[in-house]
Parts: structure tokens; sequence; C-alpha cells
């Protein structure tokens, strides 16, 4: 904790400010840069040039000129002003300008920061000839209540040479000029509010300071503040209006005559400085001599110091109320202002033309006199002459500066040179006030009493290009750094104008005190100086402990780390720290680091406490003498059982490695075991600072405490527990440690039995994977356990054995909790055998021994035994691995608490997305639980078509053999119609997910489908429809109603959320749920597609949602089957009216239909569509009117159309899919009864179609449908007309016989042909011999006296002839 330069700010386009400052004497030296005498005496070069381009002479001035901005001082000959709040930078010179604003931008590693950048640069004066000479930037406060402290604007004050005072805004706007003397301005400084650090100090005033060569002027805060706001709101309304800006009335200030002296260079306003009664008698005297009269109260004055020559300091006291503001020529400008308007408006009434008033004739403003000031005393140097003064923040001491180089600290109050340094030529000064934290404050001493607070000077030496940091008085130097030589040390002195007691908390985060900006880099930095520091005396100790502390830290962040070293570093550092607070902070760092061995750190306490008990008993800290006895006890217990884990190499015996009395236990377990051990087996991931290696001791001091001699654990992450426990037990447990040992120095230590039964399940619990693979872990399990249990406090002596033991009890929920389930189940077969042995001699020992013992412990165990052989079961079914291809996912780990708290369906939804991971198909899984059912031999396994599975046939026998086992464990969680249901609802869920996935919505319907309770099948298809399938059916009717069409790609990925191909198959799936929910509402096995039955679930009883004896503890939230029972029942009708309207979207989808869907249904049918499924609506009944009707016969006509041109020739064909092909005629046709339209059009049209297809095989099977026969035949010497006319007229082959052929047809029939269309025909290429079969139907089908019979038989001689021919 030291002083230190921290970068804030920086400031860009430093080349635009210094040629914006410097434009004239950049042309002068741009101008002049040949000399004419050298030009004379030297080579002609001027066509030398050509041999460079024009970007490298850019490149090479730019980078001349950048040199010489670094080099050339250029900066000392500016005026320069920072505000408080560093965001405002004025930069002057001569006449002109540049204001630089604060900027945040982000630089190349992503990190903010503040820069300053130009916004505003031009001409200040408006005189002939004036310049520059001061500049301060004063920010305003904010009036508003929401205001965070941050100013509402800056205001720049600009001191010229000619005597003018100007106020500008942030943007160059000017707001106010007054000429307050005739004398060159020489420094401007300004005093903001102050809060009084005791209730007895005065309160200063806000005041703005203008010093002139013989005069002082001084402007009250409050006034100002108020004017240059008035000022500015009139400037803003006035380039609102767009009109010109009225000249605001002059300021009130009070000017003194500064007398007595021969030079002022430099000033400083100390403000009202009260006075006691004894430096009243002592002034009065002083000044009046003997005889003086002293007044009864003391006069407040106003105190001012100058520095210059003649004296080389002067101090000047005005006494309030002995100088008036000067407002005369206030009133004189206000009536001149009334008189001027006046008379303007009388002359506009009268109709006068006022003549402009000539440039020349404007007048000088009156300048007041000044009120004569008389130096009271100073400090006379008549070879000296000071050159600036910088006053403290507290107003109690000044710096001064001289020609000589020394720097000189004034008492202000007592007027006398405190302190002076020499060597500092040029220099240049500010202050750092500095508050103490709380966290140092004494604890003992009051809150309410104000924090003290220290005062550093800063010395900025340009000469030397070094800045110090200086504590006052008399204060050491506490801090020095390297910068540059052309730096700027800005200090502003003040904060924010405008505030007071109440605003005045919330600017000191706001503004930064002292600033060194360096033009060559253009960074602006600030000076941080801790508190610390400023402590002198016996006080000092504590910063010399700081330094050690510090010095330590950086010993202990060394890379490489030599024990001798830091252990003999650590021990001088610890010896020489005074304070305890410190020395405690330093062990605790030395205790943390992960660098320091153990033999270092043993050393190192060893000494510190000897140390402490060679002291006075009273003089040392009894906090850090508890801390050295209890973490040397801590180191000893470490470097004791480090010790003890030394690698046991001795041969083991095969036999003993078995525990006497679970033989059994362990025989019934270990095939299962056996499966989850392979399954658990596989590699993984591990890092290399997670296995192996001794627990740090910086880790195993964190978690130990000690506390009245005993050692506790303090419970921490679960890794951070997991090592401990490995580094107490895993060499026991591993057979590396001496078992006997390790407990009895763990006994020894004093830790509760309690806790270290918790490290050793916890390490037990957590290396699951070593335990399985060494034999031997059981047995030192048991020995550990026995170990434990007999220790003191481990049982309770007045334990009943038929209550339940908290000892045991903390195993038992160590193993619940545990997702472990080979670890937990061989610890609760272990600490089950140890609690029976020691209840049955606990028992022995009260009753006789001939007794049994029944103990409520015993049962718990018994229940906890096999609740864990469940999970493990359950686990090694969870953790089958995923086939290639699958959706695969993360394994999921399962516990005896997770499964009593995830309520009576947890069991079959862990199951059900295990079945997804597998990617199973539902006739497998369904093979699978049937096969179990019938009790077929395990050697047998199902035989199912596998083509669909991914995973070979050994995955699915593992994965058989897995769920059988579960399946035999919970035949009640995991009944047939529970895992359908979760299947079901996992399939739809994942769909839900991602829709592109059709498959997973088939599936979820397939084992919908598979639940054989029609009240679960009702209640899980009623919930899908309404959670997931609604929403998109409805929007997918809604955009083909919009755009009359089977949508595109594009619209059905935007309003539906999936492709194209995907709605068509969510639609078929839409169809099949409505009709899985249609089927199991109605009574009837066999049902028919629309036609409706007496509701018969309530036939079937309600199943009920059991669970297995051992779980019967179970509870959480209701499962999906319970919520499923709960749901209502539904409305046939309108789930009827839903399959119609699904079914035809799915039709429109399938063969890229043009139909409107919605439009097919009249206002009651539409209104009913989307509603919940089990309300009753107001469906559509009666007549329906026959353009709708029409309509419907078109678009089913067009479904038929669609399905014929989906067919190939039947001939290259097999027999038809009655899933797919088949199906779209039947639900035509069915669908046509509901929708009032008549079936037997559409068969004659099928069979039309057909023929036009070419189909004439399944035609003739279709035409045995049609029940008009006399229509369907009309309709089919047309296709036959068709067909002859391509062959004989439009044929591309025509032959000479076909042509005669032709000529001896009647003319009748001649005409009737060439009247046909074959262009209708999809399939005009039919043979002669399906065209004369054709034909012979049709005269079977027409009756003799049917007026087109005569012409069926012209056309049958006709296809014979061809045929013959």
């Amino acid at each position: 904790m030291s002083c230190c330069l921290l970068d804030f700010c920086r400031v860009q386009e430093l080349r635009q400010v210094r040629e914006s400052l410097f434009a004239s004497q950049r042309s002068a030296v741009t101008g002049d840069s040949t000399d004419p005498a050298e030009n004379e005496l030297s080579w002609d070069n001027s066509d030398w040039g050509s041999w460079e381009t024009s970007d490298t002479r850019e490149d090479r001035t730019t980078a001349e000129e950048d040199v010489q901005l670094q080099s050339v001082p250029w900066l000392q000959d500016c005026v320069l002003s920072l505000s408080p709040c560093s965001d405002l930078l004025v930069i002057a010179r001569e006449h002109k300008a540049v204001f630089l604003s604060a900027k945040w931008q982000t630089d190349d590693s992503g990190r903010e920061e503040m820069t300053l950048a130009v916004s505003w640069s031009g001409t200040l004066s408006t005189e002939e000839g004036e310049c520059v000479n001061s500049v301060v930037c004063i920010p305003l406060a904010s009036q508003k209540r929401s205001s965070t402290g941050r100013p509402d604007w800056t205001c720049i004050v600009v001191g010229f040479s000619s005597g003018y005072v100007r106020f500008y805004t942030e943007n160059g706007v000017l707001l106010l000029a007054q000429l307050l003397n005739e004398d060159p301005v020489l420094r401007l400084k300004c005093r903001t509010y102050e809060i009084p650090r005791h209730p007895g100090v005065t309160e200063q005033h806000e005041e703005l300071s203008i010093l002139y060569p013989s005069a002082l002027v001084t402007i009250d805060g409050f006034s100002l503040f108020q004017s240059l706001r008035a000022c500015r709101n009139q400037v803003a309304r006035a380039a609102a209006a767009g009109s010109d800006v009225v000249q605001p009335p002059p300021l009130a200030y009070k000017k003194w005559g500064l007398q007595d002296v021969d030079s002022i260079i430099d000033h400083s306003s100390v403000g009202v400085i009260p006075l006691s009664v004894f430096d009243q008698m002592k002034n009065a005297s002083v000044l009046g001599g003997f005889h003086a009269s002293v007044k009864g109260s003391p006069p407040a004055m106003s105190q001012y110091i100058t520095v210059g020559g003649g004296p080389f300091t002067g101090f000047y006291y005005a006494v309030e109320g002995s100088s008036q503001p000067l407002l005369s020529h206030v009133a004189l400008a206000v009536a001149s202002k009334l008189t001027s308007a006046l008379f303007n408006a009388a002359s506009g009434w009268l109709g006068w033309k006022k003549n402009e008033e000539e440039p020349g004739q404007k007048h000088k403003p009156k300048v007041e006199p000044a009120t004569p000031l008389p130096v009271r005393f100073g400090l006379p140097d008549s070879r000296r002459h000071g050159e600036s003064i910088c006053l403290s923040p507290c107003y109690s001491m000044a710096g001064v500066t001289d020609d000589f180089g020394r720097v000189t600290l004034l008492d202000v109050a007592r007027g006398i040179a405190i302190r002076m340094w020499k060597g500092y030529r040029d220099a240049q000064l500010g202050w750092v006030q500095v508050f103490e934290a709380n966290t140092d404050r004494d604890m003992a001493s009051s809150p309410s009493m104000p924090r003290r607070h220290a005062h550093f000077l800063v010395i900025y030496a340009p000469r030397r290009g070094i800045l110090e940091v200086w504590g006052t008085q008399h204060g050491p130097r506490v801090g020095a750094f390297t910068v540059g030589k052309h730096c700027r040390l800005l200090y502003p002195g003040y904060r924010l104008m405008g505030v007071n007691s109440v605003t005045s908390h919330a600017w000191h985060s706001h503004t930064q005190q002292v600033c060194l900006f360096d033009p060559t880099t253009g960074v602006i930095r600030s000076i941080t100086v801790p508190f610390h520091l400023a402590l002198s005396d016996k006080k000092s100790e504590r910063a010399r402990d700081l330094h050690l502390l510090k010095r330590l830290s950086s010993v202990l962040r060394s890379r490489e780390l030599d024990p001798t070293f830091l252990e003999s570093e650590a021990q001088s550092v610890l010896l020489e720290i005074k304070h305890p607070a410190i020395k405690k902070q330093a062990l605790e760092s030395l205790l943390t680091n992960k660098n320091a061995p153990v033999s270092c750190l043993t050393n190192i306490i060893r000494m510190l406490l000897a140390s402490l008990k060679e002291q006075d008993p009273e003089a040392v800290d009894e906090l850090l003498l508890q801390l050295c006895s209890s973490q040397l006890k801590l180191l000893q217990l470490y470097t004791d059982v480090q010790l003890l884990h030394s690698p046991d190499n001795s041969p083991t015996d095969s036999d003993s490695l078995s525990v006497p009395g679970i033989e059994d236990d362990l025989t019934q377990v270990r095939p299962i075991l056996q499966r989850y051990a392979e399954v658990n087996s596989r590699p993984s991931v591990s890092f290399a600072e997670d296995s192996g290696g001794p627990l740090p001791v910086r880790a195993f001091l964190s978690q130990l405490v000690c506390e009245d001699g005993e050692l506790r654990v303090v419970r921490g992450p679960d890794t951070d527990w997991t090592q401990l426990g490995s580094f107490l037990f895993w060499g026991c447990l591993s057979g590396q440690s001496p078992l006997e040992r390790v407990c009895e120095t763990l006994q020894q230590s004093g830790i509760s039995p309690q806790q270290l039964l918790s490290l050793l399940l916890t390490v037990w619990l957590n290396r699951e994977k070593e335990i399985l693979k060494n034999a031997a872990a059981t047995r030192n399990l048991h020995t550990l356990l026995n170990t434990l249990t007999s220790m003191k406090g481990a049982v309770d002596e007045s334990w009943d054995v038929q209550c339940v033991s908290p000892w045991w009890q903390q195993v038992r929920v160590a193993c619940v909790q545990s997702e472990s389930a080979g670890a937990a189940l061989l610890a609760a077969l272990v600490a089950h055998l140890v609690a029976k042995s020691s209840i049955t001699s606990l028992a022995e020992s009260k009753f006789q021994a001939d007794w049994e013992c029944v103990s409520l412990e015993l049962e718990q165990w018994v229940v906890c035994v096999r609740q864990l052989e469940d999970v493990l079961a359950l686990q090694t079914l969870l953790s089958l691995p995923s086939p290639q291809g699958s959706p695969g996912g993360a394994t999921q780990r399962c516990s005896v608490k997770a499964l009593l708290e995830s309520g009576r369906g947890g069991l079959a939804d862990r199951v059900a997305k295990l079945i997804f991971r597998q990617d199973v198909a539902p006739r497998t899984l369904q093979a699978m639980v049937e096969w179990k059912g019938d009790g077929q031999s395990s050697d047998q396994p199902v035989e199912e078509p596998l083509q669909q599975r991914k995973g070979g046939w050994g995955d699915l026998q593992r994965l058989q053999e897995a769920l059988m086992c579960v399946c035999e464990r919970f035949p009640s969680s995991l009944s047939a119609d529970m895992m359908w249901a979760h299947c079901c609802w996992e399939y739809v869920v994942q769909w839900n997910k991602d829709p592109e996935m059709c498959r997973n919505l088939e599936w979820s319907v397939q084992y919908l489908k598979m639940i054989s309770s029609p009240h679960i099948q009702l209640g899980i298809s009623s919930m899908m429809w309404n959670t997931f399938i609604v929403k998109r059916f409805s929007a997918t009717a809604f955009l083909m109603e919009k755009v009359g069409k089977a949508p595109k790609d594009r619209l059905c990925r935007r309003d539906v959320g999936m492709g194209d191909a995907a709605m068509t198959s969510f639609l078929g799936s839409c169809v099949l749920l409505l009709q899985a929910l249609m089927e199991v509402s109605s009574s009837i096995p066999s049902f028919a597609f629309f036609s409706k039955s007496d509701s018969g679930v309530e036939e079937v009883c309600v199943p009920q949602v059991c669970v297995e004896e051992v779980w019967g503890a179970v509870e959480g939230p209701a499962s999906l089957v319970e919520l499923a029972l709960q749901h209502r029942a539904v409305h046939y009708p309108l789930i009827q009216h839903h399959c119609l309207l699904a079914s035809l979207l799915h039709a429109a989808m399938t063969f890229s239909l043009r139909v409107k869907p919605l439009s097919l249904f009249d206002s009651k049918g539409k209104n009913a569509f989307f509603r919940d499924l089990s309300t009753i609506q107001l469906l559509p009944s009666g007549d329906m009117d026959p353009g709708l009707v029409a309509l419907r016969q078109e678009f089913l006509m067009s479904v038929l159309t669609g399905w014929v041109k989906s067919l190939d020739d039947v001939e290259g064909r097999g027999p038809l899919d009655e899933c797919h092909e088949g199906a779209w005629p039947v639900m035509c046709l069915e669908v046509a009864s509901v929708l009032q339209v008549n079936a037997d059009v559409l068969r004659r049209h099928l069979v039309c179609e057909l023929y036009n297809q070419g189909l004439d095989l399944r035609a003739e099977e279709a035409v045995l449908e049609v029940e008009d026969k006399e229509v369907l035949g009309s309709q089919l010497l047309v296709l036959i007309g068709q067909r002859l006319a391509f062959s004989l007229l439009h044929s591309q082959t025509q032959t000479k016989v076909t042509m005669e052929l032709l000529a001896r047809l009647p003319p009748t029939l001649c005409t009737w042909l060439k009247a046909m269309d074959p262009s209708d025909l999809r399939c005009p290429c039919v043979s002669l011999q399906k065209t004369s079969k054709l034909v012979s139907r049709v005269i079977e089908i027409l009756p003799e006296n049917h007026a087109q019979y005569s012409l069926a038989l012209h056309l049958l001689e006709t296809v014979d002839s061809l045929q013959d021919e």
C-alpha cells in the first residue's frame, strides 16, 4: 500500500490541438525551412524528390512532426485548466483556445476507457491585441433532485490581457463579458463549498477571485451561479427563437486596491477567518498602539495572501462590511436599457426611423475604483520573488515557489514559514487530501466523531522530471515517480459550484484532486496516496508493519519458492511485525499459500509460538496465541496422517477379503453388481489436478478448526470435502495404511465420530469405480465402521433398541441421497451387518440370550437395502450407452431420495427417457414386455425386426435383460400402461422441441394406441391435443385458408414452425390421434370411421395407480397417469368435426391441392373448430347449401385424382399398401357421407380416373362398387372415344390400314371420334386388348334401349377391326 499513479484518461488529437494553437509558427517554419545561403553552397537537389513517392514524403513529414511534438516543450507556453470532474480540458495560447470534452471508447483489448477529444476550437479574443492570461473551468452543480452528483454543465472563465473577464459554455458560446480593471488579468482562482470538519469551523462561501497587478476582484459564488444559469438559459432561448441575445447586466463584485507591495504574481483567497479574543487584542495593540480600543465582538475578516516581490509574501485582511459591492453601474446599465427600449418603441409608433449606430461609436465600459487595502504583514526578502502559491484544501497551509528554486510551506493562520525545500526550480504544486478509512478507526471511539484526514504536498520538478509526494507538516517523502520533463501538474483547488451542506455529499466521488498531464503520450494520471503514510511517531509502526506484510506477500507470490529462504524470511518478518492484527494477517497469508511446505510452516509457527511465550503474558494477544496453537496442532495431525499413508506391499490372503455374515447378500446382488460395474467402467475424461496427489496443506487447514482443544471439521464444497475424506480414509479403504493406527490417530485428534463417519461415507460413495474394482475395500469398510462405532460419543449409551439410532440414521441418509448406487448398496450391507451385531450384543446384555431381538432399527435397514437394490437395477438400466446415431443425451443419475420425491410416476418417466435415448421402436418394446409377460426362456430373446434400430443385436439384448430386471422389481410402478403412457408423452415432448423430427410424433401416437386402459388413453390423448397439437393444428388451418392452397416450405416454417414435409406428416399424425380419441370413447372395437356409438368408457373400471410396498413412502407431484385419470370426458361429435378437418388438411398437403379448408364449412362449423374437446358446441345439421356441397365434391374428386396420379402402372407394382395407398379412396367415401356429398359420384369419378391413368385392372374392381352404372357407361364411352381418336387420328405412326379403316367407318361415328380430345388422357398409349375389354364392359353395363348402346356396338366393331388388322 503505497503511492501510485493511475491512468484514468487519455487526450486524443494532440496534433490537432498543437496545430490549432501554433498555426502561425507552423507556417513560418514551413516557409523558412530552406536557407538561401545553404542552397547556394549545396547541390541542386530540386529533382531528387522525384525518387520518393508522395506517400513516403508525407509519412516522413508526419514522423518528423511526431518527433518535434515530443521533443519541443510546446505545452509550457500554453494556459491549461482541467475541470475538477475531469470531463473538460481547456488549452489556450495567445488569442486561441481548444476545448476537449470527455468521451468513452473501447480499446483493442475490449476495455472501456475515458478519452478527451476536441469539442471546440477557435479564437476567444474580441479586442485587438489581447491575449489569454488565465483560464479556470468551473463545473456547476445540477439543481435536480435526481442528480447523482455529476455537474449540470461547465463554465469556462477566461481572463485576458485587456482586463476583460469572459464566461463561455463548453461549446464556446459567450455568456457574459465584463471589464473589471484596465490592467491585464494575472490569475483566476475559484473557491467552492467544503464541508466543515468541526462544528466550530467557519463555513466558507463560494467565490471567484481575479488578480490584477495592483487590484484584487472577488465575485460572490452564489450570485455568479445564478447569473450564469440565467445567461445560459437566455442564450438557449435566443438560439431557439433565432433572435439576438440581450446583453446581461454586469456582475456585483468587490474590488480591493492592494497597497504597500512592489509586485504581485499570484494570490490565494483564504476566506473568512474567525478571530479569538486573544487575536483581536493582539491585532489591536499592533495596529493602534498601547491606547487602542477593543470592540466587544471580534470582527469577521477575509484573508488574502499574495506572492511576488517586496514583500515576498503579503498577508491582507479585509474586514467584512468595510466595502459594499459595486452596484451603481448596474443600476445605470439597467436604466439605460429601459430608456433605450422605450425610445425604440416610441419611434416605431411615430414612424421615426432610427439611424444605425456606427461601430466607431462603441464606448469602453466604466471601471469602478478600488477600495484601498494595505498589507497587514508579510515575509520580507528583497532578493526572493515568489512565482506561485497553492492553498491547501483545509485552508491552513499553502505552498509557495520562488525564483531561487525553493518551495516554502506557510502556516496561513500564523503567517510564518514552517518548512522549505530546495532544488525545485520552476516547480508546480498540488495538494492531496486523504481521509481515514472506517476500518482503520479505533472501534472504541464514537462513530459520530469525524474521520481523520491527512494532507500531502505534491511537487513536480520539470527540470529533473520527477514527481514527489511529501507528508505535511514535517512528514517524510512518501512517494517519488520519474515522469517526463514536459508534463504539467493540474490542480484545480476547488470542486463543484452551487452545492451546499445538503447536496455536498455526492460530488466527492466525481472529482479529482491532482492530475499529471504528459503531452508525449497524452495520458492524464491521478495521484493516489494511502492514509497510513501520514502516520508519524509511534503510529508509524503500523505503516512499517504493512510494508513488511507487503514484502512477505511478494515473496509468497514468486513462482520458484525456496523453502529455506521462505522459512528464514517469514520468521524475520513475523518477528519484526509489532501489531498483532497485522502479524495474524501475515500468518494467515502464509498458511493459505499453496507452495509452502508443511515442515516449513511447522517450524515457523513453533518459532512464533516460542517468541510469544517469552513475552509478557499481559502484552501477548490471546487470539494470536490461540491461532498459533491451533494451527500447530492441525499441522501435526496432517503430518501424522501423511506418514501413516505409506504404501503396504505385503501379500493379502484372498480368503480374508470376504466379510463374514454378508456372503448370502453379496451372492444375491453380485450379478446385477457385475452388470452395473461393466456399464459404468467406460473410459471418461479426467483432469490432472483432479486425479491423485496428496491433499494440499492449505486445503486441510481451511476445513479444520480447533476450538477449546477439540478439532471440528468445517463443511465446505463437495470437492474439498471429498479430498479431505480421501486424505484421511482412502489409504485405509484401499489397504495401503494400517487401519488401527489411523483410527487411533483420528480418535486422539478430537474430531467427533459423526464427522469422521460423514467423511468416510463421502469418500466411499464418491470413489465408486475404485471401490468396485477393489475386493478388499468392503472388508476394510467393515473394520472402519466397527472402529468408528466403538468410539466414545458415536452411539448414545442410553439408546433404546426399539428406537431409531441417530448414528445409523446418518449412514442411511448418506446412502439414500447418493447417486452411486453400487457403492451405496455395499455400504448399506456392511452397515446393516455392523448394526445387527451391535444391537444383538446390546440386547444380550439387557435380555435373555435365547430371545430373538426385534428392533425398529433393523426393520429400517431391511427397507433401505431393498430400496438400494431396486435403485441399483434401475441405475444399471439408465446407464446403458446410447446406440450410435441415436438422439443420445446425458446419462440419468438417480437415488433413493430422488425416487421417493419424484412421485408415483418418477420411475416410469426415467425409463421413458431411456427408451427415447435408446431409440427403440414401439413394436420392439411391446414385444419385449409381452415376451416377459409370457414367461418365455431368457435364452430366446425377442426377435423383432431390427432394421430401424441403429444399434446392434448385443445392445438390444442388454437393454432387454436390464429392462426385464427393472420390471420384475417394479411390477406396479412400471406396469405396461404406465410405461406406454410415459413413452407416449416423452416422444411428443421431444417432437415439440424439434417438430422436424416427425417420427417422434408418429411413435408417440403408436405408444398411445398400445395403452389398454381406455381411461388412461382418453386422458393422455386429450392432454396431448390440448398441450402440443391444437396450437400448431390451428396455425396450419389458418395458413392454408389464407393462401388457398398447400403452402410452401417458407410459409410453413414461418407460421407453423416446421417444413412442408414435416407438416404433412404432422397432419397425418393428427388424424391418427383424433381417430384414437374417437375409438377410445366408443364401445365397439371394430369402429367405423365416421360412425357414432354410445360411450362405453364407464363400463370399464378406473385403474388404480399403485406402488410397491417398499416404496410406499413415495411423495411428490402427481404422476402423468393420475393427471390423465382426472381429465374430463370429451364430446364425440366435436372430435369427429376436428378429425374431418384434419383429414381434409392432410389430403390437401399430401397431393398439393388448391383449397381453402375452412371455406368448406358453414359458420357453425367454423366457430366449432379449435374449441376445448370437452365442451359441447353447436355443430352443422340439416341440409347444406348446394354451392358448399359442390365445393366439397370438387375437392374430394381432386383428392381422388391426386391419389390416382400418384399410382404407377399396376403391372409394375405389387399389392396395395392398406395403410397408405388404399386408405385415401376409403377416406373420401366415408367423408362424403358426413359432407353430404353423393358417394356414387366419387366412385364413378374414381373409375374414370383409373381408366384415364391406364390402370384398367384396378378400375374394373372399382366398377363393381358403382351404383348408377348407366351414367358410368356414358362417361366411359367418352374415354373410349378419346383412346380410339388417339389411335386413329392423332397417332404419329398412322398406316394405310388405319386410314382405310377410318374411311369405312360410318360418318356419324367418324364425326364423333373427330370431336374427341385425346389430350385429356394421362395415359393415351393403351393396348387395344384393354380398350376392347373396356368396350365390352360398357356394353354389359348399358341397357339395350339406351341411346348410346348402338354407339357402343360400333365402337366394339371398330376395336375388333383394329385388332384383326
